[in-house]
This record gives structure tokens, sequence and C-alpha cells, in this order.
């Protein structure tokens, strides 16, 4: 750009007679500037931008406020899903005009890098909603310092088991694993200690000497030390979560990995320029190469079927093919089960998904169990829906019961509904409308209550057939050496019910 002081200069010079030729080789200007400076008069042109890109407010301000407020994720989604060409720059100076945006959160201190030498392992709690249904999940992602290639995957809960889990899985998938990793001060890897003087878990230093790297915590209170690791889940919570909608924890990870794997891994680092892709090729000569055919990790547990032929895992049951009772050996993956009989491989089941609970699972291929198993917890869901379905007030009365403490809920709604059998719809109704009125729960209380009721309708229970040569029987004859019972406590509670 030619500074407005040299176009006035150029354009003085011209008018006072030098010809173009002699301004361009004194100013050392191409004599085409020199001739477009003249015909401007030597002002400063206006530029006209030929093309310009349209961006609706409207659009900015919706997809502002589905991406949660994250500029890199809007940018995705115009590119992406609206099929606008936009530059980052243009959108962030157009939110700047129309007062759109936040301050970005500063930046850690950058320390030098070194091929092979270190990655980064941490967690962190997000609340999202699964098919719209807010759910606690946990981010585990792990980070190549150098490399900055990373693998995520979100859990429902995360305990030691799970993180071998994970380990195993991220590592396999690169193929490598640097010498060390960082991690915080966490009780799944540290058995005592803090920073340069924790004593790693024993159980988890044999698991890391499988996979070539050591274990490290870092300093109390110094989170910078796995910056990398800090910003990746900051990216995380800014590009991945916003404007995105999952059904299951397992379409979040469906979607996690390639997000992860493929996106990341090819989309330069900002301000360094720097394309994971291309450093994990450099660094993977000072990388340390895994063993084919790695073993996952597993839990052992021992298990015994129930007379049913069932074992509990979990909170799942799992039907074990066969006769008899022996000890079983159940080894918990992090997909699947296999069952052991003294050695002898039964059966193998892949685990449900997560949030799957009280299942019965068989063999595929194989007829269906014909009993359920003895400890099955036994659900009210669809008991609880007739007794809702009688009226609106055993509905409310339902939601005011269930709130009380003490409650069994199972059992209440079970013992309800054993109770509204016998009784027509319009005595048990009126026994639920006076209960809600005074607020009883006690399920005697409201056994006499509809007792009440039925007298007063003048109902009369049917006459039950007896077979009178029950006196000849033994037994009755021994209990007639016994004093006859006290049943005048029960005819006071009649007279009570009835006054």
């Amino acid at each position: 750009m030619i500074e407005p002081e040299k176009r006035k200069a150029i354009f003085l010079l011209h008018q006072e007679g030098m010809g173009q030729r002699e301004i361009a080789r004194r100013l050392g200007i191409h004599r085409s500037t020199v001739r477009m400076i003249i015909e401007q008069k030597g002002a400063m042109p206006v530029a006209i931008r030929k093309y310009k890109i349209q961006l609706d407010v409207a659009l900015l301000e919706r997809l502002y406020k589905e991406c949660e407020g994250w500029k890199q994720r809007i940018h995705e989604r115009l590119v992406e899903d609206e099929k606008i060409p936009v530059k980052y720059s243009t959108l962030t100076r157009r939110l700047r005009k129309l007062g759109i945006g936040r301050p970005q959160e500063s930046r850690c201190d950058r320390v030098p890098d070194q091929p092979g030498v270190e990655m980064q392992h941490d967690t962190t709690v997000y609340k999202v909603k699964l098919a719209g249904k807010p759910t606690r999940v946990v981010a585990s992602l792990l980070y190549f310092r150098y490399s900055k290639i990373r693998y995520l995957k979100f859990y429902r809960a995360f305990d030691r088991f799970t993180m071998k889990c994970f380990f195993h899985e991220a590592l396999t998938f690169w193929g490598f694993s640097a010498s060390t990793c960082i991690i915080d001060n966490t009780n799944l890897a540290r058995l005592r200690g803090t920073g340069e003087n924790a004593v790693i878990v024993p159980e988890m230093e044999t698991f890391s000497k499988q996979y070539g790297f050591k274990f490290r915590c870092h300093a109390l209170k110094h989170p910078n030390r796995k910056a990398g690791e800090e910003r990746g889940l900051y990216t995380v919570e800014s590009n991945f979560l916003p404007g995105r909608k999952f059904q299951s924890l397992e379409d979040m990870n469906q979607k996690a990995l390639p997000w992860a794997t493929v996106r990341l891994y090819h989309r330069p680092v900002k301000k360094s320029g720097l394309i994971p892709a291309k450093a994990f090729e450099h660094e993977q000569a000072y990388l340390n190469k895994l063993l084919p055919h790695l073993p996952a990790p597993y839990r052992v547990l021992q298990r015994q079927t129930d007379q049913y032929g069932y074992v509990l895992v979990g909170s799942n049951f799992y039907w074990v093919p066969g006769e008899g009772r022996d000890e079983l050996v159940v080894l918990q993956y992090s997909e699947v089960l296999k069952i052991y009989r003294e050695r002898e491989f039964l059966t193998e089941y892949k685990l449900p998904a997560a949030g799957v609970k009280n299942q019965c699972f068989s063999p595929e291929g194989m007829p269906k169990p014909r009993y359920q198993p003895k400890n099955r917890k036994r659900p009210t869901t669809e008991e609880e829906k007739r007794l809702r379905s009688m009226a609106a007030v055993v509905g409310a009365y339902l939601d005011f019961a269930l709130q009380s403490k003490g409650i069994q809920k199972h059992r209440f709604i079970r013992e309800l509904f054993a109770l509204a059998q016998p009784l027509s719809a319009a005595q048990f109704v009126q026994t639920i409308e006076r209960a809600l009125k005074y607020q009883i729960v006690g399920l005697d209380t409201l056994r006499r209550m509809a007792l009440l009721y039925l007298n007063q309708d003048g109902v009369s229970l049917p006459a039950v057939a007896v077979d009178e040569s029950f006196r000849e029987r033994e037994a009755y004859v021994e209990g007639c050496l016994t004093d006859k019972p006290d049943l005048s406590h029960y005819d006071k509670l009649l007279e009570e019910d009835h006054g």
C-alpha cells in the first residue's frame, strides 16, 4: 500500500511537469502504479469489496445460543451445516460489531516440547442432555504433548478399572505411548504422597509397564503442568458439546471418536500452525511402539449360579448353560463378559448399554430360559400405570405418597394395587380421596378406610364353604387343648370403624 503522503507527492510532481517514467525511477515505484495514482489525483482510494458474504443477524444469534457462545463451533456450523464459506476472522469481526460475544480466557504459558517424552491424562465432569434428559457424564482425555493428538471417551462413572480400559483403548488406537504420563494427584493411580513424592499404586504401576510408560503426578495445586490437557478439555467444552445433540452415551462416544481422532488430528493448531497428523508422524520415531496383541484389562469375579441358572454381574442377570451350581469365574472386560467353569469356557455376553439395569440375558441361538432369576427386582411400572388411569386423584395421591420419607416405592405400589383389586373403582377412589385429604400413607389405615366404605355400601362378603371334617384332624384335636384366643380386640376395631 502506498502511503497517503507519497501519493500526494507523486501527484504534485506530475503537476510540476515531471514525467511518469522519472517519477517511477526516483521513487522506486512501478510506472503503472504512478499512472493509477495520478488518475486518482493522489487521493487514497476507498476499498470496495467485490464479494461480501452476508451473515444474517437472526442466524448468528440462533447459532450463538445453540453453541453456548463458542465462536469456533459457530464457525463450524456455518461452514458445514449452513454452507456459508465464511472465514473465522470475518465471523468474529461480525460478532464484535453486533455486540455478540464474550472475552476469551487467558492461556497457560507454553513450555518447550520434546518428542516422545510426555503424554497427559485427566477427567472432568459435564452435565449434558442425553435424549433430552440432563445426565452426568465423565469425560476422559489422553493428550500427547508434542504432537497434540488426543483420544476422548465419555463414561457414566470412572474408577480404576475404567481408567485401565481407557488407556488400553486409547494407546492401542494410536499404537504408541510416551515414556511418561502426567496426571493429577488422583487416588485412582496414586497410593500416597503428592507431586514428585507420590507413590503409584502397584497395580497401576504394573499395568503401565506393559505399555512402556510411567505415571507421574504433578505438584499439588499446579494444574499448569498439564496445560495441554486442560486446554483439550476446554476445547471439548467449547467445541464438541455446543450445538450437538446426543440420544445416548453410545451415540455421544460415536461422535466423540471421529471428532478427536480425525477432525482435531488434521486441524492446524492456532498460532503455531502445527498439524497434529504431521507432528505425530515425526514423533513416532521417539515413542514406545506397543507390542501387538496386548491383552485387554479385565476384572476377575467369583460367582455361583442361583437355582435357575443365573449369575448376577453389576445390575443384570446372565444365564449360564448346563446343570448344577458349580463355582464360576467371570472375566469382565470393558465391553464383554466371559464365563468359565474349571477353566472351561462356557459362554460370552456383550455388556448392555450404560443405564440398563435389572435385565435378564441368555445366549443367542438358544431357547430362552423358562424361569426368571431368584433375586430379580420386580418393577411396578404396569401397576402404577393402572392405578393412575383410574382417576386423577389417584395420580395426585401417588405423587404425594411416594415423596414421603420412609416409603418403599415398589412395595407401596404393589400393596396399594392389591388393595384396589377387591374394591369397586368408586369405592377405591373414595378411599384415596379421603387418604389424600388427611395425608395418610399408612397401608393399615387405608385398609380400615376401605373396609368402612364397604360396610357403608351394605356389601357383605360371600360365605366361605367350610369342610366340617376339620374337627377330626389330628392338628385340630391337639389345638383344642390350648386356650381360646381373645378376639375382642378386633371387635373393638369394628366398633370404632362404625362409630
